[in-house]
Formats: structure tokens, sequence, C-alpha cells
């Protein structure tokens, strides 16, 4: 079997050369273990073995749980792993030795029991790295040098462990504060996992001084949050007090509903000793580690915009830090329960070095409480662990006991330095507890005895770190006394002041200025454009070099096939509008991304905008070499995904929210396996600007349509869309609804739609109800007068083939694909008392064009809705109480009747009831 790095040095597909959004990474200079540390370790190989041996296994008798009630110092001596005896490598205790090139920090030892003491100090102590499952010698070799010199260096100073101890003792402080003031309030404090204060002091330190950081984003969940937000990050704890007491967090012309303190986020200058970067902490929802690929993309949108790590286009990166790595760094924080528990961080991690999703490592802590809300560790995981599903990315880890913040910011600065050298993941498992339970209003003794009887005997962390620090004649007990009052004293004035502090206005500002949110009416934005452009571009998206090899169907179908209906302009496609549309906003400096799964070629098989050499294996990017839009012009980035739909939507999501300049659109492979995605969609999608104010134009397209696929490729589940948005069903919508949602049945509206969502001066969440069949379909086409200037998405098509509109005594409603079926029937029957109207926008509800359109059929007595879908599915429960309330006719159904699931599994009952919809919509 080919090991996994041979594979990934063969990772060809995305281009050897590299396009856009994807740098292949420089071969590796590392020319293995030196000849003069070689002949060391073989002339020494028993005692190599038991070194390595430690490197591997010292983690399984290390001291890192801060509560060992049932992990004795007795209980580990006892369970001492075999692999640590040195007699098993044929040593014994007062054998000389010479560490030299055994040990990357030659100590002063010379006997193998004063060997074992220094390897037990370095992997047996109050913390302990994982390594045995790293294949890389460079990466083993390296992390082995750093760790074990750092923590031999140990290169604190005084001043840094003042420093360190005053942050915990005012993190202390904060909840204690909180307790007192807001008792019934669940704060989710940061008791018994203060260390983390010295994780983010030490990742702000290396920020400036190791890795010259421009931009760094948190994604982090409740506990501590509100600490480290008004200590480390800048937020007034006025802002976090005034919510706390019951009042809004913006002000009040923002249309916004808000949320819960401990769901706020950050976006600030970080000055540390007179430099600065910008740090985004996001708004979490209560989802546990759902935030997690939304800080993935919203990093990698802020390398898009520094044109650094894989937008670099050479190796040392355009604007890139030190070593050419990017200068935007994600950092996730994680629950201990959470983390092996919920499937998205697997996804998440299985995208870490994925070509167009790989954003040069995250910097992992998993605060490990060892129990999930009232669930023990044992019975919340498979594995020793918490952090074992890292090994399946081959991630340095390492545990850190929080009594110890030292050795926590020595393994914070050995996590920023490997990111900066190899661009990959690391992680960090601190090991702490949960002092008050799950909240501070949940009592954890009912499920949990032992351990908190444990953590009721021990004092603080903060308290601990400072009592050793006076032992050490570094801090005495006045100095501590006042580290805590001080900030004691600023929390009671910030308190004092919570009633006059006003909140900010932080929306719709840098790369958000000039956008707004929009108003309550539906707005009407001229996409169209001329022509000989559209021509220009959409000859530019089939072309490719002399030299490439191009795969004879496609050459035949897509190319060829392109070309003729530009030419003739009379027949154009939905893949052609696709095209045209993205080209042409590309043209005039937007960015587009496009992404899912198999998007390139896409799943139908009907896009191709990657072309793959079928010699080389090369893909080549048309749209990117498109001439004419200057300096300025966008780039095209396709991004093959994983086999995942909520973290790759997550990750879209964080891209979207970053870069308003930037059409980020995800294609579900079938519209219903959005599914997965469910809770992206609810808790950031579709709530994220009422929560948060904070928007997005992320385009799902979700190919819809029954054409005998059964029940799990037949339907996006539009009924569920249209009950998330916040449509009224007795006034007009205006554009300011919360999702729009649409069900183009032409190429043109299509194109139309796709541009609106940039040209706009507001961004909005859209779905597209995106066709299967209609993609082929001959009748679905549109011409070159649809795409001119001046023209524009319409959200109600009128029936053009309609000639005498006072004929009309039946008026049906539908809307996509539906219309061709009826379409075709209506003229095999030679109907001409029957209008066919499409409601093309179906949120915001068109209810004005609607009216326009039924104007003209003044004789019309029957209105119906006919839809292929089941009748408790699609969009007859929408449609219906809006249309009878504004446009006060009754409306009828014509359908499949209610079902458990969308479709049938037997081709001819599909056949049947196909029939029947279109008999009764007639009848």
């Amino acid at each position: 079997m080919l090991s996994r790095l041979v594979l990934l040095s063969r990772r060809g597909y995305h281009s050897s050369k590299g396009v856009f959004g994807y740098r292949p990474r420089a071969p590796s200079s590392y020319q293995g273990v030196s000849v003069e540390v070689l002949e060391q370790r073989n002339r020494n190989s028993n005692a190599y073995r038991w070194i390595e041996a430690y490197r591997n296994h010292g983690h399984r008798l290390a001291s890192i749980n801060p509560v060992p009630f049932g992990d004795t110092v007795t209980a580990r001596a006892t369970n001492q792993p075999r692999e640590l005896d040195p007699a098993r490598y044929g040593l014994a205790s007062d054998d000389r030795i010479d560490p030299t090139g055994l040990l990357s920090q030659p100590a002063a030892v010379s006997a193998v029991s004063e060997l074992e003491e220094v390897l037990r100090t370095l992997y047996c102590g109050t913390c302990s790295i994982e390594l045995a499952h790293i294949e890389s010698e460079e990466e083993r070799e390296w992390l082995i040098e750093r760790y074990e010199r750092l923590l031999t260096e140990q290169p604190l100073t005084d001043g840094d462990r003042r420093e360190i101890a005053e942050l915990m003792l005012k993190s202390q402080a904060f909840d204690n504060f909180l307790a007192i003031k807001f008792p019934t309030v669940k704060r989710y404090g940061g008791e018994g996992a203060e260390s983390m204060l010295a994780f983010y002091r030490e990742l702000f330190r290396c920020a400036v001084e190791v890795a010259e950081l421009r931009n760094i984003v948190i994604g982090m969940p409740h506990r501590g949050k509100l600490n480290v937000l008004t200590i480390l990050f800048g937020t007034r704890p006025a802002k976090i007090f005034r919510k706390l007491k019951g009042h809004p967090e913006f002000p009040p012309d923002a249309k916004a509903m808000c949320d819960i303190a401990s769901h706020f986020h950050t976006s600030t200058d970080i000055n540390w000793k007179g430099r600065s970067f910008h740090l985004n902490m996001l708004h979490n929802p209560s989802h546990l580690e759902a935030v997690n690929p939304v800080s993935m993309g919203k990093t990698r949108a802020k390398q898009l915009a520094l044109r650094d790590g894989p937008y670099a286009s050479s190796g040392g990166g355009e604007g890139g830090g030190s070593r050419g790595r990017s200068q935007a760094l994600n950092v996730q924080v994680h629950g201990d329960a959470a983390f092996p528990g919920q499937g998205i961080n697997q996804e998440c991690l299985m995208m870490a070095e994925v070509p167009h999703f790989e954003i040069e490592g995250t910097i992992h802590m998993v605060v490990n409480n060892q129990v999930g809300f009232t669930t023990p560790a044992d019975r919340g995981r498979s594995t020793c662990y918490v952090s074992d599903l890292a090994k399946a990315i081959m991630a340095p880890i390492v545990h850190v006991n929080a009594d110890d913040p030292e050795a926590l910011t020595y393994v914070t600065q050995l996590a920023v330095e490997y990111r900066q050298r190899f661009g990959k993941d690391f992680f960090i498992d601190l090991n702490c507890f949960r002092r008050w339970g799950h909240n501070e209003l949940d009592d954890p003794t009912v499920t949990n005895p032992l351990l908190y009887g444990a953590i009721h005997a021990r004092p603080s962390i903060p308290d601990a770190y400072a009592q050793r620090l006076i032992e050490r004649g570094i801090l005495d007990r006045p100095d501590v006394e006042a580290m805590s009052k001080s900030h004691q004293n600023v929390l009671t004035a910030e308190l004092q002041a919570y009633e006059q502090y006003e909140p900010e206005r932080t929306y719709f500002q840098q790369q958000w200025s000039g956008l707004e949110q929009p108003g309550n009416e539906v707005t009407t934005w001229n996409t169209g454009l001329d022509y000989r452009l559209l021509e220009h571009i959409g000859r530019a998206s089939v072309s490719y070099p002399a030299d490439f090899s191009i795969h004879p169907h496609v050459k035949k179908t897509h190319v060829d096939g392109r070309l003729k209906r530009l030419t003739e302009g009379q027949r154009i496609d939905w893949a052609t509008a696709e095209a045209l549309a993205l080209g042409s906003l590309m043209y005039q400096g937007y960015t587009v991304r496009l992404s899912g799964e198999d998007i390139g070629r896409g799943t139908f098989a009907q896009r191709h905008a990657m072309l793959v050499d079928q010699r080389t294996n090369e893909i080549y990017i048309p749209l990117n070499d498109l001439t004419g839009g200057g300096p300025a012009a966008g780039r095209l980035e396709l991004a093959n995904s994983i086999l995942s739909e909520e973290a790759v939507l997550g990750f879209e999501y964080g891209m979207a929210i970053d870069n308003p300049s930037t059409l980020v659109l995800w294609e579900a492979q079938f519209g219903d396996f959005f599914n997965g995605a469910q809770i992206i969609i609810d808790t950031f999608l579709v709530s994220g600007e009422t929560k948060w104010m904070v928007c997005n134009g992320l385009v799902m397209l979700l190919p819809h349509g029954y054409d005998g696929a059964a029940s799990e490729h037949s339907s996006c589940r539009l009924e569920r869309f249209l009950q998330m948005t916040d449509s009224g069903e007795a006034r007009p919508d205006g554009d300011d609804v919360n999702l729009q949602i649409v069900n183009p049945s032409t190429p043109a509206q299509y194109y139309h739609v796709l541009r609106r969502q940039m040209i706009r001066n507001f961004r909005k969440p859209l779905a597209v109800v995106a066709p299967k069949t209609l993609l082929r379909l001959s009748d679905c086409v549109s011409t070159h007068v649809d795409f001119a200037p001046g023209t524009y998405f319409r959200p109600v098509l009128p029936d053009e083939a309609v000639q005498d509109p006072k004929r009309i005594r039946r008026v049906v409603l539908c809307s996509g694909k539906h219309y061709y079926t009826l379409s075709q029937e209506r003229k095999a029957r030679q109907l001409t008392d029957v209008a066919l109207v499409r409601l093309e926008s179906l949120c915001p509800f068109p209810v004005q064009a609607l009216q326009d359109e039924l104007a003209r059929y003044t004789n019309a007595r029957e209105f119906v809705w006919s839809q292929e879908e089941h009748r408790n599915m699609g969009a007859w429960t929408f449609v219906q109480p809006r249309f009878e309330n504004m446009c006060e006719r009754r409306i009828q159904y014509r359908g499949r009747p209610e079902a458990a699931t969308v479709a049938v599994g037997v081709g001819p009952w599909h056949a049947k009831q196909a029939e029947e919809i279109v008999n009764t919509t007639f009848q």
C-alpha cells in the first residue's frame, strides 16, 4: 500500500502548476537525519530505542489530570507501560550513557538513571506529546527537537509569569463578580479552565514576534468566552452587563432580534507591545462545533483578500509572512465531549489539506472538562483521548495539565512554530475541569460525585498558580490581592456605566462599506448586457490551449455545441447562461467561488467549467483566461469538495460573510442532500443576520425535479426552505426577507438571478431550486434578446402563448420544471382557455407582479396551483394563504396527495401519478 505521503506527493489533478486558489507546495528540502547522528544512534541503539519509547508512550504516564480522583500516582506507577522499562532494552540504571545525538538538548547526564529522570520530566510531566502516529520523519525530528528545547530552556521570564498570573486572576475575578451580580444567569464561565488565558496571551505574542500575522480568526464555544472577550479581546464589560440586564446589543435602527451574550463575537485590532493584528472571534450558535468550518471559511476569505497562502502567485506568496506562510491564522477551541462526538469535526479535518479548502494549518485547543454535560468521559467516546480524532490527519497532539499554564505557553509557541513551518494542524489537549457543572445553575454532584468531590476539595487554578509564584518569590500576597481587587474595581465601574453604554454600529464597515440592509419593497436590478460582450465571454468559456488534449465527447457536445448556440444566439441552454453570468461578473471585477462535489464537471455532466487534459491529467479553467476585464478582473475558483454537506456549507458561509465582493455558490449533488447541512442552514444561513447583523450572499444550488429517481433524488424539500423564511402571509414581502428562494424556468432567468446577487447594494442568501432535466430539455432555452441591456430577473413569467386573454377561464399557477410538462399537455389538448403563469420567485412572494398578470384575465373564474410534489411538500402551503389573502381569489390544489416520502420507488406508480397531476390540472 502506498503511504499517505507518497499519495499526497502525487496529487496532480489540481494541477502541478497551480490554479487560482491552489498553490502546489514546494518540495521539502529535508535531507534526513545527519550521518553523524545516525552513527551515534546506531552505536547506542538500545538507549535510542528506550528514548523513542518515552517519546511514543510517555504520555500514558504523564501527570496531565488536575483532578486525578481515579488516577492516583500509585495507580500510574502500578500501570507503568512496559515499553518504558530500561531493562526491556538491556539497560541497567547505573549503565554509563552519552545522550549526544539521542536527545535534542543534550543534558548533563552520564547514567541511565539520570537520563530516565530527564525523560520523565520531558514526557511524563504536566505535558506530554504524542508522536507515534506521525509518518513524516522531518516532522517528527523537528517536533522532538523543538519540544525538548522549549521544555528544557523554559524561556519565560518572571515578568511573563506575573502577566500570566494576573490574566488568570482577572478571569477568576470576572466569574466571581458575575456570580454575585447575576446569580440567576447562565454565563458558562471559565472556572477550571483559566489557563486558556495563557494560551491566548502566548498566541498574541507569537502573532507579532514569530508569525507576523495580520489576521487571527477564532471559532470558540461558550465556555470562558465572556472572560476572554473582556480581558484580552477588547470587549467592554459594560456591553456584556447591558446584555445580561436584558437590553439589545444593537442600535435601535438595526433590523435584528439579537442573541444571548455567550454567542457574542468581536472584530477588533489587537495591539501587542507596539505591533498589531486583526482578531475575529466569530458568533457561535449553541450547536456544538458548528462554528468550526465557518471559522475556516472566514480564514480562507482573509487569505483571498491578502492574496497569500493558497492564493499566492508564487512560493513566497504575495504579501506572505515568515517563510511564505499565510498571514491569516485559524484557531479552533473545542469541547471535550463535542470534539469526538460531533461528526462535523471529522469533516473539517478531512478538509484540512484538500485543495481549495486548505488554510495552511489550524491551531486547535480542546478545553477538556472531563465530562460532557453530565456524561463522564468514559461514556462519551470510545477512544483513550478526546484528541484521538486528530491522528487521522497525523496532526501533532500535546496533552497539558491546566495547572501548569507555563507548559501551556511553551506548547502554544510550539504550535505556532509548527504551523509556520509545515502549514498543518496542531492540537493541544488542555486537561482542566468545570467547577460548577455544565452551567452555573446546574448541580454536577448528582451524576459525578467523586469527580466533583475532588474538584471542590482543591484550590482554583489561578490561586494554585499564584501560590507557586509566591513560594518562588516572584509574587507576594499583596500583589495577588491587588491584581484581583483592581479588576473587580474595573468591573464595578463598568456595571455602573452600562446604562450609558450605547451599542456600537459594527456592521457594514470596511469591506462591507456601501452595502446596507434592504427595505420592505421588492427592487428591480438591470442585469442585462450587450450580447457582443456575452458572446465573447461565452466563447472564452470553452477555449483551451492548442496543445491541450480535450475529451472528444466534451469537444463535440460541450465546446462545439456552445459555440454554435452562441453564434446563432437563439437556443442558449442552462450551462451556457451560467457561464455568461459568472464570466460577466468576473469581467466586472467580482471573484466567483463555486463549491461542491464534482462541480467542475457538474453532477449531470453539464458544466465543464474545468477541462481535464486526457494525456496529462492537468486541469484548465477557461474563464480564468478571460480577456478584456482589465487588471481588476475577477477570478473563478472551482472547489471540488469532499463528500460532506455540513462542514463544506459552513466553510462557504464563512467565505460569504467575510467577502461581499465574491459570489460564493454551493451546489448540492442532488437537492435533497442539503439536509446533511441543516444545522448550518438553521443556525447560520437563515438566521445569522437577525441574530448577529451578519449578512451573507451565499447561493445554494439545489437540483430538484421528479423524474422517477425515487425519494432521495427528487426533491430539495422546497417546503422546508419556504417555512424557514420570515415571509408574511397577509402583507407583501420586500427584499428584507431573511432568505430569497427562486425556481427559475429559463436559462436567462437563472443568468439574471446570479448577476443580481452581486449587482444589488445588499446581500441576502439565495436558494435556487435548480433543474436536472431542464439542463438538456430542448424547450428550455433562451435567446440573446433575453440577456440584452434593460432585461432583469422577472419574479413572474407571463403566458406568452395566450393570444386573447379574455378567452381565459382557468389560470394555472406553477413553478420551475413543472411548467414544461403542463405546456406540452396544453398544446396536445389544444386548449385555448387555460393560461399558465410561472412563479419564478417564491420568496419574496411576488404579489404586485402576480396581480399585474392576473389583471389580464378579466374573465377567469378558476385559479389553480399545480405542482409535481406532494400536497404537504413543495410550495402549495406557502402559496395558498398568500395568494388568497393578497390576490383576493380562491385557489385550488392540483398535485400529488399527502405522503411520508417525497416520491414513490416504482416506475409505473410514478408515471401514473404524473399523468394524474396533468389530467386533474386541466379537468
